[in-house]
């Protein structure tokens, strides 16, 4: 999969896509400490829902109101570099559960991490819902 880059160092992208994948493992193993680790303390979600900081949405994944079956990487990823922080925006597809009602999503996301201590975390995930 060809990824759009500002990099010099492929290895620096490849690194990037290793922890959207884990993270996106971690949702899927319903596992909130885990997600958590990727997630900065400040971390949002914007979606058509508006704004989820991290506190709520890992407080969903601990009740088990919310949970994930499934989550992928789809298409060509495109990442930018500024400074210490990177711009990732790919194509997700995933299967959620909220309070037992199954949804199926087609989604183009932007996260945006921030490289402190040697590590990744994200900062902020926005979500835009695909035309179906």
């Amino acid at each position: 999969m060809a990824t759009t880059r500002t990099s010099p160092d492929r290895a620096i992208d490849e690194q990037l896509l290793a922890v959207l994948d884990e993270w996106q493992v971690a949702i899927v193993a319903n596992d909130a400490d885990r997600i958590g680790s990727y997630m900065a303390d400040e971390w949002i979600m914007v979606s058509e829902n508006g704004i989820t900081t991290a506190e709520q949405f890992l407080a969903f994944v601990r009740s088990g109101d919310l949970t994930h079956s499934a989550m992928a990487r789809a298409g060509e990823p495109r990442i930018r570099y500024h400074g210490e922080l990177a711009l990732l925006t790919t194509r997700v597809t995933n299967t959620a559960h909220y309070q037992g009602t199954r949804f199926d999503a087609d989604e183009w996301t932007t996260d945006a991490f921030l490289h402190t201590d040697g590590r990744w975390h994200c900062v902020l995930t926005q979500i835009t819902a695909t035309k179906k």
